[in-house]
């Protein structure tokens, strides 16, 4: 079993920053994805960016040149650095984790944790 555990979020004024962590822990397999993503009411859940075990990002167009994702394997915890947040960016964001070296893929997911972006 992995449990994820996610801390950062927060409220914020347009244009301001926050940096959300995820921190993995119990039988975590050490090739895996990590991705965070995100839901806001009456939409669809979307990927925001993923970061594979050796560094390869990709990002939503959305949020390209705004978010930096990144992690950390010995803590085998991942970041995501927001900045010039809009009000869009408001949502529920969740930590994602898919072991890579699997015959049936599967995916932990953390609580969620609220992002808000509001004057």
């Amino acid at each position: 079993q992995v449990q994820l555990v996610e801390s950062g979020g927060g409220l914020v004024e347009p244009g301001g920053s926050l940096r959300l962590s995820c921190a993995a822990s119990g039988s975590v397999f050490s090739i895996n994805t990590m991705g965070w993503y995100r839901q806001a009411p009456g939409k669809q859940r979307e990927l925001v960016a993923a970061i594979t075990s050796r560094g390869n990002t990709n990002y939503a167009d959305s949020v390209k040149d705004r978010f930096t994702i990144s992690r950390d394997n010995a803590k085998n915890t991942m970041y995501l650095q927001m900045n010039a947040l809009k009000p869009e960016d408001t949502a529920v964001y969740y930590c994602n984790l898919r072991p890579s070296l699997t015959t049936i893929p599967y995916d932990y997911w953390g609580q969620g944790t609220q992002v808000t972006v509001s004057s």
